[in-house]
């Protein structure tokens, strides 16, 4: 079972440096991964949500060779692969999965002007060696799935190496 945890910077640029930091300590095996996104709050108060996957571009790829294939079969290679890469791309732009875009957004929305957060489903993690990464960018823990305790230990981790943002937070 993964935990989800959502954390808040103080600036629109450092979630996506701690998504890269995961990025990179996965690699070493040191933390697994569901999902990772970064919602991001500009200036003038919009909301982008940066997904890791693009599931639209998958989906075409997926599906263009697909087509490709299936069209091979039937004489028709170039209109195969373009109805697979069409299908591919509609099935990729409707399917979510992770964390729910609509919970990002209702929480983003929370953030004040030019802040970001991080949206982690973790399944594995070695917290030592990840936290000792992660602590360095400081955050504020906005939400999570794990008990009171841990999510209190989370945070004062956080504390001891950053400094918290400024994030209005919402009614739990």
């Amino acid at each position: 079972m993964s935990d989800l945890i959502v954390i808040a910077y103080d600036d629109e640029y450092k979630a996506e440096e701690v998504r890269l930091t995961l990025a990179k300590l996965q690699v070493e095996h040191l933390i697994e991964l569901e999902d990772a996104a970064v919602v991001v709050k500009d200036a003038n108060g919009k909301i982008k949500l940066k997904q890791a996957v693009n599931l639209t571009g998958a989906g075409a790829a997926s599906g263009g060779f697909w087509g490709l294939l299936i069209g091979t079969l039937f004489f028709s290679p170039l209109f195969g692969a373009a109805i697979g890469a069409a299908s591919g791309a509609l099935a990729g732009a409707l399917s979510d999965i992770g964390v729910d875009d609509n919970f990002m957004r209702e929480l983003g929305e929370t953030l004040q002007p030019k802040t970001s957060a991080l949206f982690v489903l973790v399944r594995k993690v070695t917290p030592d060696k990840v936290l000792e990464d992660v602590s360095k960018y400081g955050g504020k823990v906005l939400r999570t799935s794990l008990s009171k305790d841990e999510e209190a230990q989370l945070q004062a981790v956080l504390d001891s190496r950053g400094l918290t943002p400024t994030v209005d937070q919402p009614a739990a």
